[in-house]
């Protein structure tokens, strides 16, 4: 389905309006979240809060960036894919965010802790291997590594689509359910999802099937 049939274009002073929007909201919602925390007027618990606001932000902002592909073909216009590496950074940016608040001011720095915490806590093992593997992305988002890497680039990117459900598995055990505020966030990951999967595994079944008819192919 497309809503135009023409190519939705964007002029350059638009975009960078556009963008320099996203940088102001994004960064300025998260050093907002930090002041507030720093003068004590985030309620009663400012780490839990400090927490959910950048855990849940992460989470937000990593659906949004999945859901420009699609939307770049349903308008049909290239525009949205432009702003997916900017929207991804900032989903690492809050995501890692979310990871020092916990352990600077949870944790209060205490090492000895950690061990025991991931122990007692499986749930922060899930978020921390999304952590790392969004910070694998982020790394290798600029062009001059993405030219590099050639084809490899598009297989290690294909890892949004395990960081996803990591996040919201991690979410999901934190919260001790997957009921309520979770089961919307698994539901609208899961329509963002199932095609690009289908299509993932379609092509590798094609690409499977025709290796196995070459080798058929030279043994005969």
């Amino acid at each position: 389905m497309k809503l135009f049939k023409k190519p939705v274009r964007v002029s350059n002073l638009a975009r960078r309006g556009l963008k320099g929007v996203i940088h102001l909201l994004s960064l300025g919602y998260l050093v907002g979240l930090f002041y507030a925390g720093i003068t004590d007027n985030l309620g009663p618990d400012p780490v839990d809060t400090l927490l959910n606001e950048t855990g849940i932000w992460a989470i937000h902002l990593l659906l949004i960036t999945l859901m420009l592909s699609p939307l770049a073909k349903i308008l049909p216009s290239p525009e949205p894919i432009k702003f997916r590496r900017m929207l991804g950074i900032y989903s690492f940016v809050y995501a890692l965010s979310h990871f020092a608040t916990y352990i600077l001011f949870e944790l209060q720095l205490d090492m000895s802790l950690i061990a025991t915490e991931l122990v007692k806590r499986p749930y922060i093992v899930v978020g921390l291997t999304a952590l790392l593997l969004l910070f694998v992305l982020t790394i290798t988002s600029f062009q001059k590594i993405r030219r590099s890497m050639g084809k490899r680039w598009q297989i290690l990117h294909n890892s949004i689509y395990l960081i996803v459900p990591l996040a919201l598995l991690h979410f999901s055990w934190s919260q001790k359910t997957i009921w309520q505020e979770p089961i919307w966030y698994w539901l609208f990951a899961f329509v963002l999802l199932f095609n690009r999967i289908k299509g993932l595994v379609t092509t590798a079944l094609k690409k499977h099937a025709r290796s196995k008819n070459r080798k058929h192919a030279t043994q005969t």
